[in-house]
């Protein structure tokens, strides 16, 4: 049976920030492990032929979505802020590099706190490298992989292989063939963790 439950994710994505904030633990309780796949809504949404609008094109439906995310974010204590911003994609690939240091819990987790927990305009990157400071990186080192090419080439791969994996949105989670869509789907994945033990 496969130990690692794939997060399929956009920093972009609040209600990823919320998925992120029960996933964890969630897996450790069963024995498992999360492996962090960064994408990009947008694209993901075109490559499976979602073609409508962004939510906020849609009036009636981004009220209704902030106040759910504010009811979510309440039921789990956390903090929420929208961000000024939405262009996340050097933290996306950021992602990538704490892979590498097998430090991605701890760098999502903290990128979304920034973004989501505090409200921090993403497109400031003193915020980004505030994040890699605090994750005891080499900064310069760090700045450099997310906006160089092999960077950029390895988030445009992560993108295709969410496609190909059947990713359509964030925040999405698979294990052994089974996909839950949503923060919102805890106690169907926990019942699924409780029957796989």
């Amino acid at each position: 049976m496969e130990q690692k439950i794939a997060f399929y994710f956009d920093l972009m994505s609040p209600f990823s920030y919320l998925a992120n904030i029960k996933l964890p633990d969630l897996a450790r309780k069963y024995g498992l492990e999360v492996a962090y796949h960064p994408m990009d809504i947008p694209q993901a949404k075109m490559a499976a032929g979602n073609y409508g609008p962004s939510n906020r094109e849609v009036p009636a439906k981004i009220k209704v979505m902030l106040a759910d995310l504010k009811r979510w974010a309440k039921h789990y204590d956390v903090p929420f802020a929208f961000p000024p911003n939405l262009d996340v994609q050097p933290w996306n690939v950021g992602v990538l590099y704490a892979n590498q240091k097998n430090q991605a819990e701890a760098y999502v987790t903290a990128a979304y706190q920034k973004i989501w927990g505090e409200g921090c305009d993403p497109t400031e990157l003193k915020n980004l490298e505030s994040l890699a400071a605090e994750m005891a990186w080499d900064v310069a080192d760090f700045m450099a992989f997310v906006s160089s090419n092999e960077g950029q080439t390895q988030f445009r791969k992560a993108c295709v292989d969410a496609h190909k994996a059947g990713v359509f949105g964030a925040p999405i989670m698979m294990l052994d063939e089974q996909i839950w869509w949503g923060n919102d789907r805890f106690d169907f994945i926990e019942e699924y963790l409780k029957q796989r033990s």
